[in-house]
């Protein structure tokens, strides 16, 4: 469950994102992120663990820094040991914004999963920051998180692999580089095991902004495949086995592009005319 909210504060914005969002020439997803944080008053801390990369941090500080953000900094985080450390759990205190950068989200997970800086990121957007992840970042931003699967547009048993996330949302599950890799089949077989959740694909270069109101809202170059299981009338996955496909019966799937909104408390869409 997300973290309760304090009296007077309102949650910050939770923002995944499907991966290789513009950066340079036209960085809208990003930009948006800023100025939510504060613009040039911002202060960004950025958590580069899911990369395996050397440089992935300091290269967003540096992308940070050209969108006139003054205060960028990254948390090294490469081990649970580091989550105790007192500076990184300062800046996360301090922090407007919190950025959970790509790379394999189960790296993510095994690291931070139950640690003070978890805790940190968990309260901090309760208290009102906004947290981003691109790609494995915004697979571990929900409660649940898909952790790996097939491609394919069939639903199918063992289709998916699912793992604990960092629980920012129990509104939504996600998956990334969504119309990229193909992945509507296991997007369907996780949300069939409970259709408590929205279903949110996220195209590459595009983010869902889900607002403290419950409000997704597409933002990008690309589409949010909406998959609203609240009038699912039948799902077979309770007697599949093996790779069998999955039948379901009643769900609406929604495509948005940059500006539209999907209301996750009354499953309505308003469109960016």
């Amino acid at each position: 469950m997300p973290a309760p909210t304090v009296e007077g504060a309102q949650r910050g914005y939770i923002i995944p994102i499907g991966g290789r969002e513009d950066k340079l020439a036209s960085p809208e997803v990003l930009q948006r992120f800023v100025e939510l944080s504060g613009g040039k008053d911002a202060y960004i801390a950025i958590i580069p663990t899911a990369s395996k990369l050397k440089d992935t941090g300091s290269e967003y500080v540096k992308v940070f820094n050209s969108l006139g953000v003054k205060n960028a900094v990254s948390l090294e985080i490469e081990s649970r040991a580091d989550t105790e450390n007192a500076d990184y759990l300062e800046h996360l205190d301090k922090a407007t914004g919190i950025f959970m950068t790509g790379g394999n989200q189960l790296l993510l997970s095994t690291t931070l999963g139950g640690t003070k800086v978890a805790q940190a990121i968990r309260r901090q957007n309760a208290q009102g920051t906004h947290v981003a992840g691109t790609s494995a970042g915004a697979a571990f931003i929900s409660e649940h998180m898909i952790a790996g699967g097939d491609t394919g547009f069939m639903p199918r048993y063992n289709m998916v692999n699912l793992a604990p996330g960092l629980g920012l949302t129990n509104k939504m599950l996600v998956d990334q580089h969504f119309s990229q890799r193909d992945r509507l089949g296991r997007l369907l077989t996780a949300l069939s095991y409970n259709p408590f959740v929205t279903g949110v694909g996220i195209d590459e270069d595009t983010a869902a902004f889900l607002g403290p109101d419950g409000v997704i809202e597409a933002v990008g170059s690309g589409m949010l495949t909406i998959i609203d299981m609240s009038h699912l009338e039948h799902s077979s996955m309770h007697h599949a086995r093996d790779n069998d496909p999955i039948s379901l019966v009643g769900i609406r799937m929604h495509l948005l592009l940059s500006g539209s909104k999907y209301d996750t408390n009354i499953h309505e869409v308003t469109l960016n005319n």
